[in-house]
């Protein structure tokens, strides 16, 4: 299926029930296809209004409809080991990364990803970093295609995590 043109801007409390639904579905069908996991959480709207105060998120649209969001937080260094990453004098941190599930295959969370790159530009930060599941159901391989590098490697709980960065 050819690119689709999205709009990718700025969440803003009026995306709350979308963004709700949006996870809630790709939680759900994460479940559905690997089992569960760290993956089968569903977020309250409680939990979206905090996380749009508390970082930048994300959203690409078709039209009305919300396929797409990515949020990105400013790394807390000194709250968390990050020596597996390259030290950065400012790192954001990609979080929530979500494709709706019928909206798969379509490149938008390659173009999300391109966003949350030109967004760390514009705030002048010096890299992107995250962590995904290791296996089946991680987004390594994804990742990797969009320019992130892995890093190190760590357990959360039982659940083996790959740490990747992006460097501007």
């Amino acid at each position: 299926m050819p690119d689709v043109q999205l709009r990718i801007d700025t969440a803003a409390p009026a995306d709350i029930p979308a963004l709700v639904a949006l996870r809630t579905a790709v939680a759900e069908a994460m479940t559905r296809e690997f089992g569960p996991g760290d993956w089968s959480a569903t977020p309250s709207s409680a939990l979206v209004r905090k996380q749009l105060r508390a970082s930048r998120v994300l959203v690409a649209r078709e039209g009305t409809a919300l396929l797409g969001t990515v949020r990105l937080a400013e790394a807390q260094q000194a709250l968390f080991d990050a020596s597996a990453f390259t030290p950065a004098r400012t790192a954001l941190y990609v979080l929530g990364l979500a494709v709706s599930p019928d909206a798969r295959g379509r490149d938008i969370g390659s173009q999300l990803m391109q966003a949350a790159k030109d967004h760390t530009r514009a705030v002048n930060a010096d890299a992107l970093w995250l962590d995904a599941v290791a296996g089946p159901a991680g987004a390594g391989p994804f990742y990797s295609k969009c320019g992130f590098r892995p890093v190190g490697v760590t357990l959360n709980r039982a659940t083996p995590l790959v740490f990747y960065e992006w460097r501007v």
